[in-house]
């Protein structure tokens, strides 16, 4: 099944925030109703609720255990089916879909939505010391909270995404807890929280102490969930949180070759991290973690095409899809997707900065199997590494593959011939099962003069 290519980060510029300003003053639309989307529009409460230290969430007033992912306006089937009950979103609109569309999809497969409301990072260039900029932001929401307050597949608010992340202005708070107190007036079903960058002691100050409306914290992490539960003792906050974004180890986070290129892990190594996450250090703080959202359900490029993302380019699931099946199941999918035993190029580890004559021949070769017996498929290809400066999940363009440098792409050992222009490259290897499953894998390597 062929995916869109996720793009929920938008790295705006001066012109688009003017033109998302004019937007803004615009007429409010009305509010969601059945005859609208065919959905009846019964809202259905949401609150956290603390027993003897635990917080739980509750909705329809029964305990309601988040199975989630960050899966931006994309087809909900596959994720339903493989056991997820909850997505967070980082806007309204995405993909040509509106929130109006995505909630009415999510209600008929019982999946619910923690819908994310666009206030603007002070790095796309909004100021906050702007008091109509602020308040023209804060209309725009109230009417976005008015159109979607009512549906029965809203679970909470997400006002902002990572509003801290370059932030010399901890005014934007002060705008987040206005946004909080609106939603409570006109919406006493769903709860508000806002999303942090990192455990970001000086944030989570800020955050407390400017924004008391809001009904939780969430926190986004990667290799920094492991010192997840020593930050919330030594914040010493006693207060209900969720994990909004976390999987794989950031690129910021990793090795780099001597110069500079990020070293990713590969599939199954990526898997191993997932689960060890989850269950080492989630339930670590499961007192008052009320709900996580692995990142990401689909598929961007960021740094590489594979970083992230839970899908490939080509929307073939990896094995970090069967581990959150595991965690929403606590059973595993009936057929598994392969496992990266080992990648060399020049019988080298991709932790060796490797370097190669420009128009030279060089081998490489791919160490997968697969649990099922399934025949492997192999498909190799190789790009410029990555020259994006952007942070933060801003977008990057997407980067071609190089064409005519692989004899045969399809075989386990390769013979390549490297790029004539030298410069810093990566080659990428899948290997699939026939059954839209694949194992992959990269290695960085620079090519000198």
């Amino acid at each position: 099944m062929k995916r869109q290519l996720l793009k929920q980060y938008r790295n705006l510029t001066s012109l688009v925030l003017g033109v998302w300003l004019v937007m803004a003053c615009s007429e409010p639309q009305a509010p969601l109703n059945s005859e609208t989307t065919g959905v009846l529009s019964t809202a259905i409460k949401v609150e956290i609720i603390e027993t003897d230290g635990k917080y739980q969430l509750y909705r329809g007033g029964e305990p309601y255990e988040v199975k989630g992912a960050g899966l931006n306006f994309e087809d909900l089937t596959e994720f339903s089916a493989h056991g997820g009950n909850s997505i967070r979103t980082w806007s309204t609109r995405a993909n040509g879909k509106t929130a109006q569309q995505l909630l009415d999809e999510a209600h008929e497969l019982g999946v619910t939505v923690s819908l994310g409301l666009m206030v603007m990072p002070e790095r796309w260039n909004f100021d906050y010391s702007d008091p109509n900029q602020v308040q023209k932001q804060h209309e725009k929401i109230k009417a976005d909270v008015l159109k979607y307050k009512d549906h029965p597949a809203l679970l909470s608010w997400f006002l902002g995404n990572e509003l801290n992340h370059h932030a010399t202005n901890w005014k934007v708070y002060d705008a987040v807890n206005e946004l909080a107190k609106m939603i409570h007036e006109i919406d006493g079903n769903h709860p508000t929280t806002t999303t942090l960058a990192g455990l970001d002691k000086e944030a989570h100050m800020a955050v407390l102490e400017r924004a008391p409306a809001l009904d939780f914290i969430s926190y986004q992490v990667y290799g920094e969930l492991h010192a997840l539960e020593e930050f919330i003792a030594e914040m010493n906050f006693k207060g209900p949180f969720m994990v909004t974004e976390w999987g794989a180890v950031g690129y910021w986070e990793m090795g780099q070759t001597e110069w500079g290129a990020p070293i990713e892990m590969h599939s199954t190594a990526k898997a191993l991290n997932y689960l060890k996450g989850y269950e080492e250090r989630l339930l670590a703080v499961n007192d008052q973690l009320v709900g996580n959202y692995v990142f990401l359900w689909g598929q961007k490029q960021e740094r590489t095409p594979t970083w992230f993302g839970l899908f490939t380019e080509k929307g073939e699931k990896t094995e970090a899809v069967d581990v959150m099946h595991y965690i929403w199941n606590s059973s595993w999918p009936e057929n598994r997707t392969p496992k990266l035993v080992s990648m060399l190029l020049d019988d080298k580890d991709a932790d060796e900065s490797i370097k190669l004559k420009q128009g030279q021949s060089y081998t490489a070769t791919v160490n997968a199997k697969d649990s099922d017996g399934d025949e492997l498929t192999y498909y190799w290809e190789i790009k410029p590494e990555s020259d994006s400066t952007n942070s933060g999940g801003d977008f990057e363009d997407d980067i071609a593959s190089l064409d005519a440098l692989i004899a045969d792409p399809h075989t386990q050992t390769i013979k390549l011939s490297t790029p004539v222009k030298p410069g810093a490259y990566r080659l990428y290897v899948y290997v699939g099962d026939g059954k839209e499953h694949v194992a992959h894998a990269n290695i960085p390597f620079l090519v000198e003069d």
